[in-house]
């Protein structure tokens, strides 16, 4: 090697060395300047948070019992709504700046071990050529390395700064809540049997004949990728459904015009989930529950404890397993929602280790916003449904043996009747003032819901003791309820005393449970076959529509349509223009 040889790969070497010395103080000082950043969101997080969620607590028992002024109300929801925010910004903030935090310790861990490797060679002792040239283009790639890092870094922190608005908001008026409202909610099918989970329509201009073999009456049919007993939810212009088997879980969302598969979420399988060898019975399947909107996401559960929460452009907001439900037939409860919570009733076990639960999810973290331990009460079937009673609202649900009210807002038990008992599956319904709750096979109860405490002794209003259904959620009315069996033995009843008004046999069999829409008995059988009826004091069958194809789940009624989950299709029954004119609105 001659002199020159030597003198060019030693100022190489010394170009490489200083180079990767500049990187690595570069990167160590983002990676103290990104830890700081964590630090501080931190103490945001955990000390400067909760005082704000405390003054809203405050703001909130304020105005609790008392006339609120509508500037009350404004600054109440601009701070639930600032918090919100400020939550989901925190939670964005840490993820993206650990990311950064985690590519500037690399690097200057990287470039540190470059710069002792490069260090470690001596220098042979050689005259000294004239290197001017070379020195230039030393400090010219330094410059470039150094400004490249810079800029690299600058972008991360630019990206970290210039935070992208939480999709959860991007609907959200400025002022407003995260969730809509409960008129709102009365004029979608948001969650499993509609608003309240009565199986009552709101609208007049519900479809009344359409034939699945010649598609007349049919807007469009379209397949379900994966199997699932659970029944659509819709809102506006989105139709919900989800599936699931032994290696998977979707949620899927449909355009409510066109049919048009719009996406699909997957949830992940935990490593509990995994390993774990689950028995369901097939009438159950992997996805029996109803998924729940509360109008700016989509939640759905699974037969394996697993919820998750989707926005409605198929972003996952969040994922957690509950545990694998202890369900001697399947885990089946639907999800309710309030404001901008997630309610799950978690009844498992056979009641002696106290492992059923109630709880409230924040609808944007999944984190446990309240949760009630259910003492003594066994696996159950049934769905939570929310309900205004004199103003007020209450979660009600049926368990083995109990039937309770509790507040939505903090999960407080307001009121308990002691009046039900088995494997209880049929939800309950709140029609006429009462509290409707079934005993299979055996009773159904109407319970006054104004009480406080044990009130199985004082607000029973009446029982019907002769016999129930074992699946089939009641429907009813200000005059009637009605109560249909698997086996299409339909009977009705008097409202304001359970005394009976008819009973009829359909001779067929059903799984989904009756609805009420445009005053008319809607019945869909296992074989696909809808039977129309009056609401009066004795069967008139107005007509029957047959699908053409299985049907387990319950359908959903909105605004000039019907939307019915067959075993392989989800349908939308209706007129074009109803559909058309939904689309312009």
């Amino acid at each position: 090697m001659t002199d020159t040889t030597h003198e060019t790969s030693t100022v190489e070497m010394s170009v490489g060395c200083r180079t990767a010395e500049t990187t690595a103080k570069v990167a160590g000082v983002f990676a103290i300047i990104f830890l700081v950043l964590l630090v501080g969101n931190f103490i945001g997080t955990s000390v400067l948070a909760p005082r704000r969620e405390n003054r809203l607590t405050a703001m909130k028992v304020e105005v609790q019992g008392g006339e609120a002024t509508e500037e009350q109300l404004a600054k109440i929801r601009q701070l639930d709504l600032e918090i919100r925010r400020d939550r989901i910004w925190r939670l964005d903030f840490a993820r993206k700046t650990s990311y950064a935090l985690l590519v500037s310790v690399v690097l200057f861990v990287v470039a540190g071990k470059l710069v002792g490797t490069l260090s470690k060679q001596p220098p042979r002792p050689q005259h000294a050529p004239d290197v001017g040239a070379e020195l230039i283009r030393e400090a010219r790639r330094s410059r470039w390395s150094v400004t490249a890092g810079l800029a690299a870094l600058a972008g991360v922190v630019a990206l970290l700064v210039v935070q992208e608005a939480p999709s959860a908001f991007v609907e959200a008026k400025e002022a407003g809540p995260s969730y809509a409202s409960m008129q709102e909610k009365s004029e979608q099918w948001h969650r499993f049997r509609g608003p309240g989970g009565g199986g009552v329509s709101v609208f007049s201009n519900i479809p009344t004949q359409w034939d699945g073999a010649t598609g007349q009456g049919i807007l469009w049919k379209t397949p379900v990728p994966v199997i699932g007993h659970n029944s659509p939810v819709v809102w506006k212009d989105r139709v919900f459904l989800s599936g699931a088997d032994p290696n998977q879980r979707q949620v899927f969302c449909y355009d409510a015009t066109s049919g048009k598969l719009l996406w699909t979420g997957d949830v992940p399988t935990t490593s509990a989930v995994a390993q774990a060898e689950l028995e369901v019975m097939p009438d159950t399947g992997y996805s029996a529950s109803t998924t729940a909107t509360d109008g700016y996401r989509i939640y759905a559960i699974f037969v394996t404890g697993d919820i998750a929460a989707f926005d409605f452009n198929g972003r996952r907001l969040w994922h957690k397993n509950l545990d694998i439900p202890d369900s001697a037939y399947g885990y089946a409860s639907s999800l309710e929602t309030y404001q901008d919570r997630v309610i799950v009733q978690f009844d498992q076990g056979d009641g002696s280790e106290n492992k059923s639960r109630l709880y409230a999810l924040d609808g944007t973290t999944g984190r446990v916003v309240w949760q009630e331990v259910r003492e003594e009460v066994p696996n159950s079937w049934t769905s939570p449904i929310l309900v205004d009673v004199e103003g007020k609202l209450q979660i009600i649900t049926v368990t083995d043996p109990w039937v309770f009210a509790n507040d939505p807002a903090d999960g407080a038990e307001i009121w308990r009747a002691e009046c039900v008992s088995g494997d209880v599956a049929p939800s309950p319904i709140y029609a006429g003032g009462l509290i409707m709750a079934i005993e299979p096979y055996s009773q159904m109860v109407a319970i006054k819901p104004t009480g406080q405490g044990n009130v199985t002794e004082t607000h029973i209003a009446w029982r019907m003791e002769e016999g129930a259904p074992d699946i089939c959620c009641p429907v009813g009315n200000d005059k009637y309820v009605f109560l249909l069996e698997g086996s299409g033995y339909l009977t009705c009843f008097d409202i304001t005393n359970g005394e009976s008004v008819y009973e009829h046999d359909l001779r067929d069999n059903f799984m989904a449970s009756p609805s009420i829409a445009a005053g008319k008995l809607y019945l869909l059988s296992e074989e696909g076959v809808m039977y129309i009826a009056e609401l009066g004091p004795e069967y008139q069958e107005i007509t029957k529509c047959e699908l053409q194809e299985k049907c387990h789940a319950s359908p959903a009624f909105v605004d000039g349509r019907i939307y019915i989950r067959g075993a392989e299709h989800l349908y939308c029954i209706g007129q074009a223009a109803a559909a058309d004119q939904q689309a312009d609105n």
